[in-house]
């Protein structure tokens, strides 16, 4: 390549292609994330937009329990995505999602468990380790 030429161009684009762009990271349930991954993309992103979607619902005339409701029928499969991808990191089901149904015994441990724990190293039964992906966005 000589100085003038620019470098050559992906063939796939951030929203369609790339293993861990935001297609990928909520609305797949195959993979495997990050702590870091799953920090960013399925607590602080996903409650982010939560915010904004109710604050722009309520705007729009909404009730605070239609606006809420909505919202988390909206969220609710990026939310399972991003924790089925943990799950499978520390090498379990994505069915272990299930465990936040449990009123505060279930949600200590899925917390635990996603944000706190390493996951297995090197390849487990659910594919490579993850790489983390600072350009979800």
């Amino acid at each position: 390549m000589t100085p003038h030429e620019s470098p050559p161009v992906p063939a796939t684009t951030p929203l369609l292609g790339e293993s861990a762009g935001p297609w990928q990271m909520y609305f797949s349930l195959r993979g495997r994330i990050t702590r870091g991954d799953y920090w960013f993309a399925g607590v602080f992103v996903l409650l982010v937009l939560g915010l904004v979607l109710t604050a722009l619902l309520r705007i729009a005339g909404f009730s605070t329990e239609k606006a809420e409701g909505t919202v988390n029928l909206l969220l609710a499969w990026p939310a399972i995505a991003v924790s089925v991808k943990r799950w499978h990191d520390r090498d379990r089901s994505g069915w272990w999602v299930l465990v936040n149904l449990l009123p505060v015994v279930g949600w200590l441990w899925g917390l635990i468990d996603n944000g706190l724990l390493r996951g297995t190293t090197g390849p487990n039964r659910f594919g490579e380790p993850p790489r983390s992906s600072p350009g979800l966005l």
